[in-house]
Order: structure tokens, then C-alpha cells, then sequence
């Protein structure tokens, strides 16, 4: 489960974000680029965009089940 303690500090405001546990493996930028992206350094995922209709609040909860680390949290 991500720690909502240790979020990613390029995360934009609201309920998705990443923490630092991202192993920067891109899932979720594959499955929702409209919010998540790389950092510059490609270190680790974070929410650029909150979800702004059900197709992408379906593709951040997709990126969040998928995640292999769990490094993705919902606050909603």
C-alpha cells in the first residue's frame, strides 16, 4: 500500500499520487499517460494531472491495481 507519508513531491494535489517506494518500471504511464509521468531523472512516477472523467479515473484505478510495488495510493 503507498504511504501517503511519503509521496513523491512532483505529485499534483488530490487523491492519486505515487510515493517513493516506485520502482520506475513506466506500468503507469503505459496505462494512464493523461495523469502519470516519469520524472526527468526517471526515477520515479508521478500524478501530473488529477482524473478528470470516468476513462481516466478507470485508468488510474487500472495503474493503481497493477502497480508491482503498490507505490501508487488513492486518497478519494
Amino acid at each position: 500500500m503507498a504511504d501517503k507519508n511519503d509521496k513523491v513531491s512532483e505529485n499534483v494535489p488530490g487523491p492519486y499520487y505515487c510515493d517513493y517506494s516506485c520502482i520506475a518500471c513506466n506500468l503507469c504511464v503505459d496505462t494512464a499517460p493523461e495523469n502519470f509521468k516519469m520524472k526527468d531523472d526517471d526515477s520515479t512516477a508521478f500524478v501530473y494531472k488529477q482524473p478528470e472523467n470516468d476513462e481516466e479515473k478507470e485508468a488510474c484505478e487500472e495503474a493503481l491495481e497493477a502497480c508491482p510495488v503498490e507505490a501508487i495510493g488513492n486518497d478519494g
